[in-house]
């Protein structure tokens, strides 16, 4: 049951954020922003950091080895919790997918252009939303319901 949710919908995210990249790659030039609404841009910008620009200063050259190891380092950490997790735990296999699917489509833009492709631009009253991308949504939703699924799950006992 874990690989039949965990990996398929990893793979489908991975095909849906890089889709939307590349169509926004096709579409928008660099830098350009499209007011879509009062609140919403699209936007095409490239972001070396990690979520919500953290990080984002083209001149730290060492962000893609750490990303790539945290990278490594949350599959590691995904599928062992897949792997002790019980077979029924169908909501906890969708949100490691999640995250998992995420981690993947911005890793491939890290080893593509050594920084993540944003275009979805939120704002009001001239504060704006740092910008972000599927894969992004794809990981806060899976670590917000992993972290949640986890919280709410009574450990093991030992009989």
């Amino acid at each position: 049951m874990r690989h039949s949710i965990l990996f398929p919908l990893a793979a489908c995210i991975v095909a849906a954020d890089q889709a939307s990249k590349f169509a926004v790659e096709r579409a928008i030039p660099h830098g350009l922003v499209i007011p879509l609404s009062d609140f919403f841009n699209l936007v095409h910008v490239r972001n070396a950091g990690a979520a919500f620009g953290f990080l984002n200063d083209p001149d730290m050259h060492w962000q893609f080895w750490f990303f790539l190891a945290a990278t490594v380092l949350a599959t590691g950490v995904i599928l062992y919790i897949a792997a002790k997790a019980e077979a029924k735990d169908k909501a906890l296999f969708f949100a490691l997918g999640c995250i998992l699917g995420g981690a993947f489509g911005n890793l491939i833009d890290r080893i593509r252009y050594r920084a993540v492709v944003d275009f979805l631009d939120f704002h009001y009253a001239g504060w704006h939303w740092p910008a972000f991308n599927i894969a992004d949504i794809a990981i806060c939703i899976g670590a917000a319901l992993a972290a949640l699924l986890l919280w709410r799950t009574p450990p093991p006992t030992n009989h």
